[in-house]
């Protein structure tokens, strides 16, 4: 699917203004966190659940009697079934992924399995997939972990912990990252009915045989709602309708709700409808900052939105994009210079500096394997005519998201 006829469509259609309203599926975070769950506490009932590939990636693989799993591409599913198959008794699976999943590091989360008592062994390179896990019952109950690392760790040996015969207490050393990843994950253990305790640097989980609350809402993706919002800002005057969506989310990504007001797009709550709007004749900071270790996914959107509307934007907390997908610091520079940006970047930080000449068109934007690149140059189709390559790659989070944007008017 190339798109180069999509972006003549929109130019065509656009006069300032966008219309429209949809739902956006169910958060992919929420779901892959509720089905663990509900693997390991069979009772829990899901409605809302995401349709995008790396949640049914992870039914499969929690459905699957096969020796081998392949999750492809599907970082968060390769961390949550580690642990889960860890636990899991009497099997023994080889767990493995695309190529790109053999290049991404895995050794600190089954470095802290295997100080619980875990059986995982390397197929191939040590501190990276494929594993062979062979499931046992972990009796150790205290773990040290680096509190930079991918939140994605500490949410896998959470979802497991009320399992274990004497519950879970995790030490962090050094600073903790992505705390509203680690927090959705909490909220859904106490939502069940188990005790936890987050203080300091320490998480305390009890052990939990019978669960209380069994019936579960998937909040939509706040993550697949930043593309909304960067084609709303794109806009002189555009209205955006979308769903469901809590206005205390446990989401980190909805802080896109304060972000976006530096560049012109208001939310407002309507039930479990919110409301995105270009404010009229508004004008743009010359410079924006924002600090995105707790919501790095955004940073992409983010740095599109702000060369489309030509404004200088410098990101931090960005460590641990490098792990992603692809290098996401590494494609975001090659892109958006295709595209006439001048960009500085280091191993945590990207700056967008001020554009004020043309965007540059019919460029190529590459896609990595990585769903967030292509969605997040999308609304660039507002303002001239790219190709989007691999579009279809949007399927890992938001497998409807070209027919949701072809219906702008």
């Amino acid at each position: 699917m190339a798109h180069a006829d999509i972006g003549t469509k929109f130019l065509k259609q656009y006069n300032g203004s966008v219309n429209d309203a949809f739902q956006i599926t169910g958060s992919k975070s929420e779901s892959n966190r509720l089905l663990i769950l509900q693997a390991l506490y069979p009772s829990i009932e899901i409605s809302n659940l995401s349709n995008s590939d790396d949640t049914n990636l992870m039914l499969n693989a929690l459905n699957s009697s096969e020796k081998e799993i392949n999750i492809g591409h599907a970082g968060t599913t390769m961390r949550f079934l580690t642990s889960y198959f860890a636990v899991k008794p009497n099997s023994e699976i080889i767990l493995t992924g695309s190529a790109r999943m053999q290049e991404r590091p895995i050794k600190i989360l089954v470095d802290a399995l295997r100080s619980l008592g875990a059986k995982i062994e390397y197929v191939n390179n040590d501190g990276y997939p494929p594993l062979k896990i062979t499931g046992t019952t972990l009796t150790d109950n205290k773990v040290k972990i680096d509190g930079s690392v991918s939140s994605q760790y500490i949410s896998s040996l959470l979802l497991i912990a009320p399992t274990l015969p004497n519950g879970l207490t995790i030490e962090f050393e050094g600073k903790i990252t992505s705390i509203p990843y680690i927090q959705m994950t909490l909220s859904l253990l106490n939502d069940l009915g188990v005790t936890t305790k987050f203080e300091g640097q320490f998480i305390t989980v009890a052990p939990t045989q019978k669960i209380k609350n069994t019936d579960f809402t998937v909040e939509s993706d706040w993550s697949s709602a930043s593309y909304a919002y960067g084609f709303v800002a794109l806009t002189e005057n555009g209205t955006l309708e979308i769903s469901s969506y809590k206005q205390n989310s446990l989401q980190g990504d909805s802080v896109l709700q304060e972000i976006y007001k530096e560049f012109g797009v208001t939310t407002t709550f309507n039930d479990h409808t919110i409301t995105l709007q270009k404010t009229p004749n508004f004008t743009l900071p010359k410079r924006v900052e924002f600090d995105l270790v707790k919501a790095p996914d955004i940073a992409q959107t983010i740095a599109v939105t702000a060369l489309g509307l030509g404004v200088e934007c410098h990101m931090t907390g960005l460590h641990t994009l490098k792990i992603k997908e692809t290098d996401r610091i590494v494609a975001l520079n090659n892109e958006l210079t295709k595209l006439g940006a001048t960009i500085e970047t280091s191993d945590e930080t990207l700056t967008v500096k001020a554009f004020n000449g043309t965007i540059n068109s019919d460029v190529h934007i590459a896609t990595y394997n990585d769903h967030r690149m292509a969605m997040a140059f999308a609304p660039l189709l507002l303002k001239t005519n790219i190709n989007i390559d691999d579009a279809g790659v949007v399927s890992k989070s938001y497998p409807s998201f070209w027919e949701d944007y072809e219906r702008f008017q």
